[in-house]
């Protein structure tokens, strides 16, 4: 048995298509939050996770699937640092829990962008904070009138020059990495023949507009990675080991090909 945990976000549907719709024998599949699937992976519960970029850092012994994860050339819309107050005036940030790659790059851009380095406080958004991280569907759906609003992709790409990555499969120590890999790239396969039927099912259970998911899934997210969100998630790493906010940044470990 392999046991996979996929982000129960819209921005991973297409990844994840195949393996919630026909998953393979000897699979099984569990739907978590971003922090989740990598706990699950780190505590040896899961064997492959598609889990936040910046926990793969954080985990020893982990093989990244080359080629695949979930990425944005500049406005996201749905990993937003949304302001009661003028950017200059923030103070105090919640994080959300969920998301610890988003929570990263909010210090990094804050600091490194604005020179702001606020008091960060983690916990569910609306608390007694200037600004709140509000990532994925609840983003998508935030009433954001009367707000200063950054997205945080559009932010990184001025800021850069890359796209962002936030997230991509990892596999655990001692699973067959190919085997793995080709469920994986066989899982987003099925995504992009289904996608049609994907945006139906996912526009009638988020209650958003086929047109706003079909917009969102490809034109805000990508998901086959190449040279320059490589060049931008190095960057990421080196600039939040230099915050101190991970030990080191190690270059990504290849799985081998299936």
């Amino acid at each position: 048995m392999l046991r996979f945990s996929v982000v129960d976000f819209l921005n991973a549907r297409p990844l994840i298509w195949g393996l919630l719709e026909e998953p393979p024998p000897g699979v099984e599949v569990s739907r978590d939050p971003p922090s989740a699937c990598a706990d699950k992976l780190a505590s040896g519960e899961a064997d492959v996770g598609l889990i936040p970029s910046i926990e793969y850092q954080r985990i020893p012994g982990l093989r990244v699937v080359g080629g695949l994860g979930i990425a944005a050339s500049s406005e996201v819309r749905s990993v937003l640092l949304v302001s009661k107050v003028s950017r200059e005036k923030i103070r105090s940030v919640g994080l959300d829990p969920a998301s610890r790659t988003a929570a990263v790059l909010t210090r990094v851009l804050l600091k490194r962008r604005y020179g702001i380095e606020p008091v960060f406080r983690e916990g569910a958004p609306g608390a007694d904070t200037d600004a709140d991280l509000v990532i994925g569907d609840p983003a998508l759906k935030a009433r954001l009138n009367g707000h200063v609003v950054l997205d945080l992709a559009a932010e990184w790409r001025a800021f850069s020059g890359h796209p962002f990555v936030f997230a991509f499969w990892a596999i655990g120590p001692g699973i067959p990495e190919r085997q793995a890999t080709e469920i994986v790239r066989a899982s987003y396969a099925a995504g992009r023949r289904d996608f049609p039927r994907l945006i139906a099912r996912e526009a009638a259970e988020s209650g958003l507009s086929e047109a706003v998911v079909e917009d969102y899934l490809r034109h805000s997210l990508h998901y086959e990675l190449d040279a320059g969100d490589l060049a931008g998630l190095d960057l990421f790493y080196r600039l939040a080991a230099e915050e101190g906010l991970i030990a080191t940044a190690r270059e990504l470990d290849l799985a081998s090909p299936g």
